[in-house]
């Protein structure tokens, strides 16, 4: 079996150990439910090199019933010259489109021009959404969590770039010839050559799964 097979039924035992934290009132099954979470967690950390504490942790937090995906948002901006916009993560010194987890109390549009104006300095709107990718069904690399990734077109409206920010390094714009070294846990190829196909048909119908 592979380890992204074995990667989906650990965040599935996970899942079903939080629901059943939640709503069981025995004593009995809470300990049991508490042990097939820890065991998840032991397991999720060998799978996807993630500390035990880190990954724990960021259960323990969101442990309030049914487990639910985590929403990357990535912002798709363009220039007048069809080159797409691009930060280097500081993480690993390779190159992603503008964008982080979706924050409590922000529209999916307000983190896609909050993230592009804390990455970048430079100020969008949003156009219109692109695509919503279930991240398992893409070749990202293998990770803990179970992810939404949110792609939303968005135009310049202002703004100066930054080229310094405390999680970027460098900002740039790449026409598809020339596409950098990806931060492949934040975007793939095969999802930057899809943007810009809806920059040259921007009729084509949203991208799901």
């Amino acid at each position: 079996m592979q380890n992204t097979e074995w990667l989906a039924m650990a965040k599935r035992i996970q899942a079903i150990a939080q629901a059943g934290l939640f709503y069981t009132e025995s004593p009995y099954d809470k300990d049991r439910y508490q042990e097939l979470s820890d065991l998840s967690v032991q397991i999720l950390s060998k799978l996807s090199d993630e500390p035990i504490e880190k990954i724990g942790a960021l259960f323990t937090e969101e442990r309030d019933g049914y487990q639910t995906p985590k929403v990357d948002v990535r912002a798709v901006v363009f220039n007048d010259k069809n080159e797409i916009l691009m930060v280097k993560e500081r993480v690993d010194d390779r190159w992603s489109l503008p964008g982080g987890w979706a924050d409590v109390g922000y529209t999916p549009s307000e983190v896609a021009v909050k993230e592009v104006k804390e990455e970048t300095g430079l100020d969008v709107k949003t156009i219109r959404l692109l695509a919503v990718m279930d991240k398992k069904n893409h070749s990202h690399p293998a990770e803990a969590w179970y992810v939404y990734k949110l792609f939303i077109l968005c135009e310049k409206i202002g703004g100066e770039i930054s080229q310094n920010t405390m999680e970027t390094s460098d900002i740039q714009h790449f026409s598809l010839e020339n596409l950098p070294p990806l931060s492949e846990p934040r975007n793939l190829e095969s999802q930057i050559k899809l943007m810009f196909e809806y920059k040259d048909n921007p009729n084509k119908e949203v991208y799901f799964d």
